[in-house]
């Protein structure tokens, strides 16, 4: 995924509301015992595996428990404000501008549906189309073609057909997640609200293991255009492209606009090839301005003999990290680096950076060409109301640049600070957790908690918020299938699951091809 483009729920998986009638001694506990919950009269259930969040990292991690570690639904819940596991991650590739019959960032072979990974996203068009096209793509990516990338359409409905395979609405149980506290003699307790019974009520589940798929805490705006918002209560001049902005592209459509870019990652290029695609189809007179505050015009990274190519202001990269991070060389090497090798190796690998596509390519040079689109490279020294827009003060090499415009688009991400989501911090404070040197959740090989252990329970995290660990590439398809695969790999050690082989992982790719229930 990243090799995926967004994954995780800023506002679903995110924020969670205060917890309201909670006694102060299991508030302020680290440890509860099973009397201390029974004492507050919260109803409190048994359930083996927990996991938190309801994403696509739940549900991958999910298959897997179910596929390979061959544990019943009885065994396992998923608890979430999401009615479905694809809900967060397509909400918000649709408000960054790919739409369902869009190709997104992501690898033939990384199927969060297919635990095998085969047969590919492209293999499966060419059988769905009977067309030999997406396999040639195939063979002859990157050279001489766009590396493929599947449909979000198809990776959507894909998800949901193993979601009913593996009887996923069965596990699930809606609830906000308050807190997830150690419990005196092993395992963990999750405390949850179900604001989907009549009346709003406070449950417990005692688990054995518990995971936490959370996502990234909600979106993230530069500091001067969230002063702005602030300021000026503005939020609808001033926008994130991970919320709803169709307003923007709706009023171009109407009149003579300018509109001011900021970031340079693959969020940035899918705005940018909407803003040319209309202004092309509709014969429209929109400008745009491109602010970024680094400009990269050749290759901007070197990791030993790779050198990762830019040009125009953008680095290029076809996924979010290089292809072996997720099973080469580069994921050999950082599982055996130390904490300092380690972060110098992501320092090194890492960065913003959007995938090089030809027509996108063909779109700016027109576009630059024409003059209607041009980059410019400086910090903002300030945001500020003007007339009936915006006004950007610039700070670039030879002085102070004034950029007036009717919008500016934010597209420089998601907020990733675990400190800020209630459930990661409060297992920073009670928990026994730890930060790593990224800012995210220290974990094992296994995605297990440092610190956070439990009896013989144990707590993983996967996704966005375990980056900087020993596997770099982490909020991705493959990322999180990788992940759920050690998650289970280590309970299945532990004694608490099937070890998948040779024999039963064939029988359950059979199983998977004739789309068998389990």
């Amino acid at each position: 995924m990243k090799m995926t483009e967004v994954l995780d729920a800023p506002s679903s998986e995110g924020e969670q509301p205060a917890v309201a009638g909670l006694p102060a001694l299991l508030r302020d506990t680290d440890q509860w015992t099973d009397d201390m919950v029974s004492a507050a009269g919260i109803p409190m259930y048994d359930m083996p595996i927990v996991t938190v969040g309801g994403g696509i990292g739940s549900f991958v991690t999910v298959d897997y428990l179910r596929v390979a570690g061959n544990l019943p639904t009885s065994d396992i819940q998923v608890i979430s404000n999401l009615t479905h596991p694809w809900q967060t991650y397509e909400h918000l590739a649709t408000v960054s501008q790919i739409k369902g019959e869009d190709r997104i960032r992501s690898d033939s072979a990384s199927r969060p549906d297919n635990i095998w990974g085969f047969p590919s996203y492209a293999l499966s068009e060419a059988v769905r189309t009977r067309s030999l096209g997406p396999l040639l793509h195939v063979l002859v990516e990157p050279m001489f073609a766009d590396f493929y990338t599947p449909k979000l359409r198809v990776v959507m409905d894909s998800i949901r057909a193993e979601a009913q395979r593996i009887r996923y609405w069965d596990m699930l149980q809606r609830g906000d997640v308050e807190f997830v506290r150690r419990r005196f003699g092993g395992g963990y307790f999750v405390l949850y609200t179900d604001r989907w019974a009549e009346e709003p009520v406070q449950r417990v589940v005692r688990c054995r293991d518990v995971h936490l798929a959370v996502g990234y805490t909600g979106l993230k705006f530069l500091p001067e255009l969230q002063r702005f918002r602030m300021a000026m209560k503005d939020y609808h001049r001033v926008v994130n492209a991970y919320e709803n902005h169709e307003h923007v592209y709706h009023s171009l459509a109407r009149r003579p606009g300018t509109v001011v870019v900021r970031g340079g990652g693959i969020v940035a290029s899918r705005v940018l090839e909407r803003l040319i695609r209309d202004r092309q189809q509709n014969n429209l007179d929109t400008r745009i301005v491109h602010v970024l505050r680094t400009y990269v015009d050749g290759p901007d990274r070197k990791y030993k003999m790779a050198k990762r190519p830019g040009s125009n202001g953008f680095a290029y990269q076809g996924f979010n990290y290089p292809k072996s991070v997720w099973g080469g060389q580069l994921k050999a090497e950082m599982r055996r680096l130390d904490r300092d090798g380690r972060g110098q190796l992501y320092a090194d690998i890492g960065g913003t950076t959007t995938a090089w596509r030809r027509e996108w390519q063909r779109q700016l040079r027109i576009a630059r060409n024409e003059g209607w689109y041009r980059v410019i490279c400086g910090s903002v020294a300030g945001v500020e109301p003007e007339g009936d827009g915006v006004a950007t003060r610039l700070q670039i090499s030879d002085g102070e640049l004034h950029v007036h415009a009717d919008y500016i688009i934010d597209c420089t991400g998601l907020n990733a600070d675990v400190t800020e989501h209630q459930v990661l911090n409060d297992i920073l404070v009670h928990g026994g957790a730890r930060m790593n040197d990224s800012g995210r959740i220290d974990v094992d090989s296994s995605f297990a908690v440092n610190g956070a252990e439990s009896g013989m329970g144990r707590m993983y995290v996967t996704g966005a918020a375990s980056l900087g660990g020993p596997f770099p590439g982490v909020d991705t398809f493959l990322g999180l299938q990788i992940a759920a695969q050690e998650v289970v790999d280590d309970i299945a050690r532990r004694g608490f699951c099937r070890r998948l082989g040779p024999a039963s992982s064939f029988a359950g790719w059979c199983r998977w091809l004739r789309g068998r229930q389990i």
